[in-house]
This record gives structure tokens, C-alpha cells and sequence, in this order.
């Protein structure tokens, strides 16, 4: 059974309602309830992991930097081997002569995700760093994979 809708009323000048229509376009919103639906779990989710630093939490951490930098990628791959407790993995990708762009899959408690990933953005010569955080449990059970059965934990996305 669906949760209970209730009906709310909200003012919009004509210029924000104007962009916030364009926004739906974009997005491919069916009406205007889903997106403000969405918008409010973003952002209501955004502000508990901003409060709640022991929330556990994947942290998909973006940034550029220049790989000329003097002594940068030493820095950040020392950073990555001093902090593996957070760091699932990483991708990087040589997107220019001097660019690279690097994506970290992070797990661990948003205060520690988010420190990792403000350090490594503040480094001198990263440039258009990015967090995103997903609220997650860690459910402990044990189950078969492949023949045999063992004790372990998933990390279940929150809903």
C-alpha cells in the first residue's frame, strides 16, 4: 500500500516557474509533483548526511588536475594508499596533454568520505572536484556464493 499523498500550495514568480518548467523538460519529468518530490529527497538527504557524520555512505568523489603539477599525482595516489580503508576504487582517464580526470568510489562514515574528498579537492592543481554522497546501510548475513557459504556484509543502498 502506497504512502498518503497530501495536497500542498506553493507561489512561483513566473520566472522561476518558467525555469523550473524547462528543468522538467530536460529531466523528462511527467508532472511537476515528481520532480518537487525528487528535488525535496535530494535535498533533504543532502542536509541528514550533512548532520549525521556517522551515517555510512558510497562517496563517488570527480575531480581534474593536472598531472604537471609538481609533485600532484604522487600526493594524490599516497593519499589513496593512506586512506584504503575508504578508497573501493578508482578510475583514471588522460583527457588532455596536461588533464586527467580521476573518479574514487568511496565507502565508509560521511565524515571521514567527506574529509578524504575536501582534502584531496583543496590540493593545489585539482580543479572541478565533486562529491556525491548515497546513504547506505551495512546488513551482515550469511548466504551461498557459488558452492560454498561464508559470513559477510553487503552495503545496501537506503531508500
Amino acid at each position: 500500500m502506497g504512502a498518503v499523498m497530501e495536497r500542498v500550495t506553493i507561489s512561483l514568480d513566473e520566472d522561476l516557474l518558467r525555469q523550473f518548467d524547462s528543468y522538467l523538460e530536460r529531466k523528462g519529468y511527467a508532472n511537476r509533483s515528481e520532480a518537487i518530490r525528487d528535488l525535496l529527497r535530494e535535498s533533504l538527504e543532502a542536509d541528514r548526511l550533512s548532520t549525521d557524520e556517522g551515517a555510512h555512505v558510497l562517496g563517488c568523489l570527480s575531480y581534474v588536475f593536472n598531472h604537471h603539477q609538481r609533485e600532484l599525482s604522487r600526493r594524490l595516489t599516497k593519499a589513496q594508499h593512506d586512506h584504503h580503508d575508504l578508497v573501493l576504487s578508482t578510475l583514471h582517464v588522460h583527457l588532455d596533454h596536461e588533464n586527467c580526470l580521476e573518479v574514487a568510489i568511496l565507502d565508509g562514515h560521511a565524515a571521514d568520505v567527506r574529509k578524504f574528498a575536501d582534502t584531496t579537492i583543496a590540493e593545489t592543481g585539482v580543479r572541478h572536484g565533486n562529491l556525491h554522497l548515497v546513504p547506505t546501510e551495512l546488513v551482515k548475513g550469511t548466504h551461498r556464493h557459488g558452492g560454498h557459504s561464508a559470513p559477510h556484509t553487503h552495503i545496501h543502498p537506503k531508500t
